[in-house]
């Protein structure tokens, strides 16, 4: 139950990788997703993390496990989101959800489309589950930067906005804390009625 908007935003990051799971490899997925986050968030926030392979059952049972026992108000996954028989991670995340959020997808395909003629073969998705936002991402750190922060042109303006521009709004509509952004590395967008008045220190 989510009751004091401003206490610290709690934060699922799960990546999902048979091989990674099994220490084949070192994950880097969630280091990915925790310097971009240390970079871009500016109010106070907690991580939980997850490795699990690419497995529906575990993938469902991290999911809800970080949203409805540990609390979480986001929870970004990476990887398991291509055609291969075993990117199952779209299908979970959806088994999971109360309603889908499909804008997030569509953005982060038309943001790798910049890049690669192969992003159309991506399943990314989101979700609502009670009152957290769940967020399918790419596996590379490179795609997880780029479509958490958008395309920036010579002089730094923003030609295609990231999807984490519109996260901390549906953070504030779901019940979640007040979140807010460096806006040198993704401009946060709300409403004016929906901002918070900064008063000087």
């Amino acid at each position: 139950m989510h009751t004091d908007p401003d206490r610290p935003l709690a934060i699922g990051l799960v990546s999902i990788s048979d091989r990674a799971s099994r220490g084949v490899y070192a994950d880097e997925g969630i280091p990915a997703l925790q310097t971009w986050l240390e970079r871009a968030l500016t109010t106070p926030f907690a991580t939980h993390t997850r490795l699990v392979p690419d497995e529906r059952p575990q993938i469902e049972a991290a999911l809800i496990e970080l949203v409805d026992v540990v609390g979480c108000d986001l929870v970004l996954t990476t990887g398991g989101t291509g055609p291969a028989p075993r990117d199952v991670t779209p299908e979970a995340t959806r088994a999971v959800g109360d309603r889908e959020m499909p804008g997030f997808g569509e953005q982060m395909r038309q943001i790798s489309l910049r890049f690669v003629p192969t992003a159309i073969l991506s399943r990314q998705t989101a979700v609502i589950r009670g009152r957290a936002l769940i967020l399918n991402l790419p596996g590379q750190p490179k795609s997880i930067r780029e479509t958490l922060e958008g395309l920036r042109g010579p002089a730094g303006e923003v030609l295609v906005p990231g999807i984490f521009a519109a996260v901390p709004y549906c953070i504030d509509l779901i019940g979640g804390p007040y979140a807010e952004t460096d806006a040198t590395v993704v401009d946060a967008f709300r409403p004016k009625s929906a901002r918070r008045v900064r008063t000087p220190a």
